[in-house]
């Protein structure tokens, strides 16, 4: 590789527009998109509150407004932190409290808005962009192009904005990933150094990691399969010996590990359980094909623009990129050290692994797998960064023209997708609550509207990213399981939410009525009952 101690000026230039791009689409227009299933749930945990106790004062069929949830959406007077870990323990433990635990406090000094809670996702992203250079320059070290590079590309990657603009602590736990894996890298790099030079001692060289370890773990579960590609890279890369550095690393991994073992006891109760269902509430949904699954994910590092795979256009682009990134591994394996090239190979494959074999065996995946890809994503965003980097300034003048202009249409596709993101109020990964936009949209027309539903399945995430969306006349009335509610006749349309055949069925009957269904999507339905006169 062509070693370029100076930046080019249009490479510096480049790096400077989209950064300022990305900032303006991370903390600009937070509050236009629907807030979904998910991040309510996020609201829920900084509340301190439990599901229990919500259902208990909400879902017993008295009449509400859509400010009645906002008690359970964020900080108040009657629970603190404690309420908020406790609350995670109880009913969430495999989403540890340490995102949680700094939003509670960034609310206090924001308040409770969506544009509050989202704008600490976008502050933590901005942090992505020193540690990708971090890491890079561990990895490669040379050219300095490369790292500067990596920043460009990240800072327009539409998987990254996804989740920088989400309340929800993937954002954080990305800064992690990324951050631990350099501090790794640095560690081995200073107990390599030539006994002429004297490294800092190993509390010094290790601490970092360990910290950063630990801080990953109290974000996601998800870490211990980080913890573990880091383990076998190590054991790897020394061949299975056990001399001083390999100590050294697992010394700081066992330190590690008995810091996170209180939260750990508390969650290995449901730990398997999330191993296998990945966002439990979503698991009574149909699953997702595994391919379309995978080529989809892997084409929104570079390009996102929410469209179908049947979109021959996606097809075109997804297959491109597929095509990019696998030439990227493949010169990555060939042209680096095995230590450079084994890291990144492992960063992509290990971490996923508890996903994909499943998949494999069923051939398919379920709804909500996407952010625990992000280890992947980082791994294969960094392979294609070292692809162009080199290809940058190698070979012929019109070879390197090639590299250029693929390198600018890397970029001016996340922009693009950036741009497309940044207008839209709804996106992909909004899962349950992608259409909730247009069921409000039907209920806000009615003009004294009664929305009815009950707290099983999605419906009670469901129900409270709707209270965002609907006019302040909309009423709810919240039952437990499937009771037959009493109806005023001060409404001019009752509407039901993804009500069974069932319960349907008896409402029709008390009421002398139909239940007609104004809207249904891929998750939930939305009913009417029209009251007869008899009923009155």
């Amino acid at each position: 590789m062509q070693q370029n101690t100076i930046i080019p000026s249009w490479l510096r230039f480049l790096i400077i527009v989209l950064l300022v791009m990305s900032v303006l689409f991370r903390f600009f227009n937070l509050d236009s998109k629907v807030y979904s299933h998910d991040e309510t749930y996020t609201s829920l945990r900084i509340s301190g509150y439990t599901v229990a106790e919500v259902k208990q004062q909400l879902f017993n069929g008295r009449v509400i407004t859509s400010e009645s949830f906002a008690q359970f959406q964020g900080i108040n007077q009657q629970k603190g932190l404690s309420d908020t870990i406790m609350s995670l323990a109880k009913e969430d433990p495999q989403h540890p409290p340490l995102y949680y635990a700094i939003a509670r406090f960034w609310l206090g000094i924001f308040g409770n808005s969506v544009t509050a809670i989202r704008s600490l996702s976008a502050c933590i992203s901005l942090l992505v962009f020193p540690s990708i250079y971090w890491l890079c320059r561990e990895l490669f070290v040379v050219p300095l192009s490369l790292p500067w590079l990596a920043i460009a590309i990240t800072a327009v990657s539409p998987i990254y904005l996804i989740y920088a603009t989400e309340a929800q602590e993937y954002i954080l736990w990305l800064v992690t990933i990324i951050i631990s894996s350099a501090a790794l890298l640095r560690a081995l790099r200073l107990e390599s150094k030539p006994p002429g030079k004297l490294p800092p001692d190993q509390f010094t060289i290790w601490s970092l990691y360990t910290v950063t370890l630990v801080l990953s773990l109290y974000t996601s579960l998800w870490s211990g399969f980080l913890a573990i590609a880091h383990s076998i890279y190590v054991i790897t890369i020394f061949q299975f010996q056990l001399n001083k550095t390999v100590r050294a690393y697992l010394l700081a991994s066992i330190v590690a590990f008995f810091a996170f073992i209180p939260w750990m006891i508390i969650g290995l109760a449901k730990f398997f359980q999330f191993l296998l269902s990945n966002q439990g509430i979503q698991t009574q949904l149909a699953p997702i094909p595994l391919f379309p699954f995978l080529l989809r994910q892997i084409s929104r590092i570079f390009f996102d623009l929410d469209l179908v795979l049947d979109n021959n256009f996606n097809y075109l682009i997804c297959a491109f990129l597929v095509i990019l990134i696998g030439c990227a591994i493949y010169l990555l394996c060939r042209t680096t050290n095995y230590k450079v090239w084994l890291f990144i190979v492992i960063l992509i494959v290990v971490p996923s692994l508890p996903l994909i074999l499943p998949a494999l065996i069923s051939g398919e995946i379920k709804l909500g797998s996407e952010p625990y890809f992000l280890p992947s994503y980082l791994g294969m965003q960094i392979a294609v960064i070292y692809l162009l980097a080199t290809q940058l300034y190698n070979g012929s003048l019109t070879r390197r023209r090639i590299w250029q202009t693929i390198i600018a249409l890397l970029i001016i596709g996340g922009l693009v997708s950036s741009r497309v993101y940044y207008q839209a109020e709804t996106w992909w990964h909004k899962g349950v609550s992608y259409n909730n936009l247009q069921a409000a949209q039907i209920i806000n027309r009615s003009k004294r509207p009664l929305l009815i539903s009950n707290a099983e399945g999605i419906n009670y995430g469901n129900v409270f990213s709707l209270s965002y969306l609907v006019e302040p006349r909309v009423r709810f009335k919240l039952v437990n399981n499937q009771l037959i509610p009493n109806i005023s006749d001060t409404y001019s349309q009752v509407f039901f939410l993804n009500i069974s055949h069932t319960w349907r069925q008896q409402l029709a009957t008390q009421y002398q009525s139909p239940i007609n269904l104004v809207y249904r999507n891929e998750y939930y339905s939305l009913w009417e009952l029209r009251k007869s006169q008899s009923s009155r």
